[in-house]
């Protein structure tokens, strides 16, 4: 089934094809958040395990899927072979820590709201956090596929495909993760789903920009690469690792974190 998969992003543009895997990474976050139909309430136990999965597949992500490949990429020895994955990687970091400081936000476990000052209800704001997250994940998406258009060796189908998989796969308690709180705090079962599902509309926009400059820029692919592992690493510091912390749950956040490494490595080994 794999194989077919792969085929078919085979025969088709990649930037399309970006588009569509960045689709069902958006799919797996509207499914998550459909869970609102079926629940008003979820474990905080869970919640927090589900977090700690998330992190994990975005740190996994971020070296196999991203740093590893722009390493392999550039040419040359030493110091000139990793420091366009190193300047990539700060500049991806850089961006979110802009980003954060500028967009109005507050995180699941926080009552502060963070970026500036602004009118929004906890509810947008909530949801503004999550895109936040959402952002350097399609991002990473589009990348990759912009680098097999671009006919890089290193790039490859079935490394963009496996990827889309692993953000699918933690975009899914991610959509949980927004959707609930909602729920809880009163909001309507639609509500709390358009809410939640909304959350990862940035993904499809951010992956077909990242595969657009890929391919029309080649050079940029280590960096680009770089970029959104440093963006993700940033988000999983910053903001995922934090949420897991706030309530008495810590180990189990560890060892969803932990899990989530596990398969996003073993995905990307395996099939990527």
């Amino acid at each position: 089934m794999f194989q077919s998969i792969i085929d078919y992003f085979t025969s088709i543009d990649p930037i399309l094809a970006a588009l569509y895997a960045s689709l069902f990474t958006w799919f797996l976050t509207a499914l998550g958040a459909s869970f609102v139909f079926l629940f008003k309430t979820m474990n905080r136990v869970v919640l927090d395990g589900m977090l700690g999965f998330t992190g994990g597949v975005m740190v996994a992500a971020s070296f196999w899927s991203l740093l590893a490949p722009a390493i392999e990429m550039t040419g040359g020895e030493g110091f000139a072979k990793v420091m366009p994955a190193a300047f990539g990687f700060f500049l991806g970091a850089l961006f979110i820590f802009g980003i954060d400081k500028v967009l109005p936000h507050i995180h699941i476990n926080f009552k502060i709201s963070e970026g500036i000052k602004s009118p929004w209800q906890r509810t947008t704001l909530l949801v503004s956090a999550i895109t936040l997250h959402n952002i350097p994940e399609g991002l990473a998406v589009g990348v990759l596929f912009g680098g097999v258009a671009a006919g890089i060796p290193e790039a490859s189908i079935a490394g963009a495909v496996t990827l889309a998989i692993g953000i699918g796969i933690q975009n899914f308690p991610e959509g949980i993760a927004v959707a609930m709180p909602l729920r809880r705090m009163g909001m309507s079962r639609w509500k709390s789903f358009m809410y939640g599902q909304s959350s990862a509309v940035v993904e499809p926009i951010a992956a077909v920009l990242g595969a657009f400059a890929v391919t029309f820029f080649t050079p940029i692919l280590p960096y680009a690469l770089a970029f959104a592992a440093g963006a993700m690493i940033f988000v999983v510091v910053e903001e995922v690792i934090p949420e897991t912390q706030q309530d008495k749950n810590t180990d189990i956040a560890t060892m969803g974190f932990v899990g989530g490494f596990i398969i996003m490595m073993v995905l990307d080994v395996a099939l990527g």
